[in-house]
């Protein structure tokens, strides 16, 4: 049977992705053959950037609404998401010292340092940091930043659902200063061990908190596999955009989003 194509479609497929400015927005700036790799995969990891926004940010609204069903979905898909950035770096390591050292030069100071959407993302799950925003100061992306900063991550949404079901959370974390990273606080880490304690009786509670277990491990290991491809490619240079480069994304690996739901395991 013959298969009945549209060979003029009301909307074709090359429209409805916009392929014709997706694929006329790789510019190389060098004539070395590997600056098209790098600049895909920096491209296509944004893309994965802004759909873990758009999850996760939804994600956060229905946990506000108890509704709690759609987020576990949302927070899976991230998790996923994660696991195709992780691979992104595999693709790139096939770059050696050598070919980046040619392109390099060309990159002026643009950085992955200056990725807003990166920003945007570590806000929405909690590591907030008002000093990372002088990075963007004069951009498009600044104003939307400001308003994450100020937002209610992923995790504080978390927190004060803990609250709505009872458990006794200390009146200072609910009422904390949006604009700086959650500290680690006894009476989160007594909620969360309850929950743990009896899964059956909290089962929502506990599926959410092994999801974002779960988002944790997978963002923690995209860092790890970020820190090591520098390091492959660069050594312990600093950053093209001035960062201390592998040494700043060694750092970043010691602190945690959701710290309670590590130091629940210790106590079971």
């Amino acid at each position: 049977m013959t298969e009945q194509i549209h060979a003029r479609p009301d909307i074709s497929y090359g429209q409805y992705l916009g392929l014709d400015q997706l694929l006329s927005a790789q510019n190389p700036r060098s004539p070395e053959h590997d600056e098209l790799l790098f600049i895909i995969i920096h491209q296509a990891s944004e893309l994965w950037l802004k759909l873990s926004i758009h999850e996760l940010s939804a994600a956060r609204a229905h946990i506000a609404q108890d509704d709690l069903g759609p987020a576990f979905k949302m927070i899976a898909r991230v998790s996923r998401i994660q696991a195709q950035l992780i691979q992104s770096w595999d693709v790139l390591a096939t770059m050696t010292p050598s070919d980046y050292a040619l392109i390099r030069p060309h990159l002026g100071q643009s950085s992955g340092f200056q990725s807003h959407q990166y920003r945007m993302l570590e806000f929405l799950m909690g590591a907030k940091d008002p000093e990372m925003l002088r990075v963007h100061e004069g951009t498009p992306a600044h104003a939307a930043l400001l308003t994450e900063l100020a937002a209610p991550s992923l995790y504080d949404e978390c927190v004060r659902l803990l609250a709505r079901r009872g458990s006794p959370i200390a009146p200072e974390i609910l009422a904390r200063d949006l604009t700086k990273p959650h500290v680690a606080h006894a009476s989160v880490t007594a909620a969360w061990s309850e929950v743990y304690r009896d899964p059956e009786a909290f089962w929502d509670l506990y599926d959410l908190a092994e999801k974002l277990v779960d988002l944790e491990f997978r963002f923690q290991q995209w860092r790890f596999a970020h820190l090591k491809t520098v390091e492959r490619i660069i050594g312990f240079q600093r950053g093209t955009g001035g960062s201390s480069g592998a040494t700043y994304l060694a750092r970043a690996l010691s602190n945690s989003f959701f710290p309670e739901l590590l130091q629940v395991r210790t106590g079971l």
